[in-house]
């Protein structure tokens, strides 16, 4: 990578680090100059200790970072400022369907089957027309992807990842849909949180896990809408446990607190990583 790469690794504070993040974090860090950033707008599952797990960890791995650290629960009202934004655009709608109802609309006689996004179920349309005037408390916020095509009066979507990709309109409509922008309690969503972040910190390579590959172009969207740069993307391979399961925060006897107890080094860590 180009000697002026900025990257980040943005973990959430609600479990304990584990391989996985390992990798991510030294990937980042070896393609540029990683800044870290703290996603902890779900004040419910983010945790004081796991945040200071984090520092502990990733110093002990070799790393460092400037300091301060970016922390999204500083920035509600900015991503606020975006939402807003956005409902300006009049791109966006309330919605009050639960997942129940999401999934009971999906399951009704219809030609074909349910798709899973990358938010799960792709949401089937049941508010979109609702004003944002019509707001009621317990509602999301959604993006009407279709307006958002008219608006920007192009159907096609890119951004590089040791490459070209493309995707179409349609594409992202039957596949994606119309995603929450902005959660109960929270006042925003992952999508929307990481696309003003990554510019506020002026992020030209975002490395991130294969599984986040398709809520790449909810992003590049975004960024279209809100008139931001797009950044180019590495998407890395994910770390499994012995039975090719992805590694979940729950895995304790991945965490890196518990290979440390057990003995292991920063290059330990490294070889079990495949670095």
């Amino acid at each position: 990578m180009a000697g002026g790469t900025v990257t980040r690794f943005a973990p959430s504070p609600t479990g304990l680090l584990h391989l996985g993040h390992a990798y991510s974090a030294l990937v980042a860090a070896e393609a540029g100059h990683m800044l870290l950033r703290i996603e902890d707008i779900d004040g419910d599952r983010c945790k004081p200790e796991f945040e200071a797990a984090i520092y502990d960890d990733l110093r002990w791995l070799g790393l460092d970072w400037p300091e301060p650290v970016m922390r999204q629960s500083d920035r509600l009202g900015i991503y606020a400022n975006a939402l807003d934004h956005l409902a300006g655009l009049g791109v966006t709608y309330p919605c009050s369907c639960t997942r129940g109802d999401i999934k009971a609309a999906l399951s009704a006689p219809q030609e074909g089957a349910p798709i899973h996004g990358p938010d799960g179920l792709v949401y089937p349309g049941t508010c979109r027309g609702r004003r944002m005037a019509s707001i009621q408390p317990g509602d999301v916020i959604r993006l009407d992807a279709e307006r958002a095509f008219d608006l920007l009066g192009d159907n096609m979507l890119n951004f590089r990842d040791n490459g070209p990709h493309v995707l179409n309109r349609d594409a992202f409509l039957r596949g994606i849909g119309d995603v929450v922008l902005a959660r109960k309690g929270m006042g925003t969503s992952y999508h929307l949180s990481v696309v003003v972040d990554d510019a506020a910190q002026a992020i030209t390579l975002v490395t991130r896990g294969l599984d986040l590959f398709d809520s790449t172009w909810i992003h590049v969207l975004l960024q279209r809408l809100l008139d931001l740069q797009t950044p180019e993307y590495l998407h890395h391979r994910l770390i499994r446990d012995e039975a090719g399961k992805r590694l979940a925060k729950r895995d304790d006897a991945r965490s890196l607190r518990e290979l440390r107890g057990q003995g292991a080094s920063p290059a330990d860590i490294r070889t079990l990583v495949g670095l």
